[in-house]
């Protein structure tokens, strides 16, 4: 793998840095080996502000809807790190529920959030209704962390977080499959993205969302 990943000059700010590490998935069906990408990278853009804020905004202004079918505004989470998760239920990357349902043990109590965003936009892997869907986690992964319902990641019809997404980083920073990962930092800003391969407890991972711990 090229070392493109492990070190991003600083004066390219967060836009450019984050748009590289997910750039980094074109052409590759997210079938990246290792945790590497997105380690160094994604620590340069801690307290960095982004170029893109004032015509975008933060995360903070989107909401979706839960798999139970409430409201599941992002605001509520204002101040925390977030780790936002396009998930399917029949992917070779499945198995990384268990590793989500992990981390978010580990340190939900200091705030931290996974927010798991089911969608059956790559390989139609999760075709389900909600309350399948639901159930699936539940009965496999014993997942308790907060599930959203089916959404679009990608194209015009994706969910408004996902087009900000894109908005932010370019077309490049789009989801490139299942189990694709943005940490939203507590500002509201996009403070790293990994693609599949990266598994959330991955160290490049952790480290981030410990930086944006309070307690």
């Amino acid at each position: 793998m090229s070392n493109r990943s492990s070190h991003i000059p600083l004066q390219f700010g967060r836009r450019a840095a984050l748009a590289l590490i997910a750039g980094a998935t074109i052409g590759a069906a997210d079938e990246i080996v290792g945790g590497g990408i997105g380690g160094a990278a994604a620590a340069n853009l801690t307290g960095r502000k982004s170029m893109s804020e004032a015509k975008t905004g933060d995360a903070y202004q989107f909401e979706f809807v839960s798999i139970d079918g409430g409201k599941l505004p992002l605001a509520a989470w204002r101040g925390h790190p977030v780790l936002v998760v396009n998930v399917a239920s029949f992917c070779g990357y499945t198995p990384q529920y268990r590793d989500l349902e992990a981390v978010w043990q580990q340190y939900k109590d200091r705030g931290f959030v996974v927010l798991g965003v089911p969608s059956n936009d790559f390989g139609a892997q999760e075709p389900g209704t909600s309350a399948e869907i639901k159930q699936f986690c539940e009965t496999n992964y014993s997942i308790d962390f907060p599930l959203t319902e089916k959404y679009r990641v990608i194209g015009g019809n994706a969910h408004p977080f996902y087009r900000w997404v894109t908005a932010t980083l370019g077309e490049g920073g789009a989801p490139r499959w299942n189990f694709h990962k943005y940490l939203v930092a507590p500002d509201g800003q996009l403070a790293g993205a990994w693609p599949s391969s990266v598994k959330p407890t991955d160290a490049a991972i952790t480290k981030e969302i410990e930086g944006g711990l309070t307690k």
